[in-house]
């Protein structure tokens, strides 16, 4: 029996409309897959490759205005130095010998002449006891010389007087005169080894007196160089374990302050000027001063002049060697005696590249690096005399290491 194909066709299911329902079913769940692919795909992208901001603390450049400086006038200049004692000594001995006692210690205050110390003297006590005891011999000798000149000189009277009544001979006469110029030539000899003798005592003397050690001035001890038992001498010459001194002793009636200032400045010192001296130890102790001598050459190396500046008054909290700075002011009545204003900033905002201090300067979300030029310590903050202006905001602290234009974000300014 033949097969009917339009009944066999008439059994198939037609799935084309099945297919484009499924199809209109899924095809929101795909857009919307796709949307969280992409959206996830911006996410990780915005993650990996997002602006970096470092945190900053800033803190503002703040103008300080001057109060020590507006009865003298304004300041000038800057610039910074130490305090030195214009009459300071290491004092040491005249000869080389052993230290057998030291009667100072650091901090001692000391007169002139007084003894600091003193040698092993047992030799030069020797040798002036034997030339005690030469002076004496010679002076012996000397005496007994005297007593047989005179003698010889009344011999002489006597046969003079005999000769003229011709009593004796010419040849008596002859041998009277010669014993008396014999023993006047001894008597002079004598009298001259008396002479050496005594100069031989004083310089022994000498020698026994130079082995005690005596202070050149009165002043302070500042170091003890030397221990009982070590030797010493003016030089050294014994060798690298010989000490050269015993003390260094310090008038401290003499301090003083030298600075140096660069050479295009210094036609603004003049001798006699006021200046504000502030220790680096004493950052609020203003100490009133003034120029004593600007030392008449230049060091060609530092591009700098020496200037010796005095206190006006001496404290005894101002000691030797201490670092301190000294604004030069202007006199009283010149244009520039308004009260001066100056730039401070903290000092943990500076930072070295060698010897050239910079920092970081916030602006606008972004730093820049910039190199400063500074100028006296007060207290925690330290005086800029360029780089940096008024109200211009510095960074203080960061937690990530910066560099020139980096963003960063001011976590929390002042």
């Amino acid at each position: 029996m033949p097969l009917d194909r339009e009944a066999l066709d008439a059994l198939k299911m037609d799935r084309s409309a099945d297919e484009m329902a499924l199809k209109r079913r899924t095809r929101p769940w795909l857009i919307v897959g796709g949307a969280v692919v992409l959206g996830l795909s911006l996410l990780i992208s915005w993650l990996l490759f997002k602006p970096s901001y470092i945190a900053v603390q800033t803190a503002a450049a703040h103008a300080v205005q001057d109060s020590a400086g507006g009865a003298a006038g304004a300041r000038l200049l800057n610039a910074s130095g130490y305090v030195v004692p214009r009459l300071q000594a290491v004092v040491s001995s005249k000869v080389t010998g052993k230290v057998r006692e030291v009667l100072i210690e650091e901090g001692t205050h000391v007169k002139a002449g007084q003894v600091l110390a003193r040698l092993d003297d047992s030799t030069d006590l020797d040798q002036l006891n034997v030339a005690k005891s030469q002076l004496a011999a010679s002076q012996a000798l000397a005496a007994e010389t005297d007593v047989e000149h005179a003698n010889a000189a009344r011999d002489l009277e006597r046969t003079k007087a005999l000769f003229a009544r011709h009593l004796v001979s010419q040849s008596d006469m002859d041998g009277a005169a010669t014993k008396e110029a014999s023993l006047q030539a001894s008597l002079d000899s004598a009298r001259q080894q008396v002479g050496v003798a005594q100069n031989s005592l004083a310089l022994d003397q000498q020698l026994l007196d130079d082995t005690v050690i005596r202070a050149p001035f009165a002043g302070v001890v500042v170091s003890k160089d030397a221990q009982p038992g070590e030797m010493i001498s003016p030089n050294s010459a014994g060798g690298g374990n010989t000490r050269t001194g015993i003390a260094t002793v310090v008038d401290m009636n003499s301090l003083e302050i030298e600075v140096d200032v660069n050479e295009a400045y210094i036609g603004r010192v003049h001798e006699g000027q006021k200046v504000d001296a502030v220790l680096d130890a004493y950052p609020d102790w203003h100490i009133p001063s003034h120029v004593v001598s600007i030392i008449p050459t230049a060091d060609r190396d530092k591009a700098t002049v020496k200037v010796r500046v005095g206190f006006d008054k001496l404290d005894p909290r101002i000691l030797p060697q201490m670092s301190i700075q000294v604004w030069f002011l202007g006199g009283e009545g010149s244009a520039a005696s308004a009260p001066a204003a100056r730039i401070e900033i903290p000092q943990a905002a500076v930072h070295k590249d060698g010897a050239t201090p910079y920092v970081f300067v916030y602006s606008d979300g972004r730093v820049e690096r910039r190199a400063v030029k500074l100028g006296a310590s007060t207290g925690s903050d330290v005086e800029v005399l360029a780089g940096v202006g008024a109200d211009e905001r510095v960074v203080v602290t960061s937690d990530k290491p910066l560099a020139d234009g980096l963003r960063v974000r001011e976590a929390d300014p002042n």
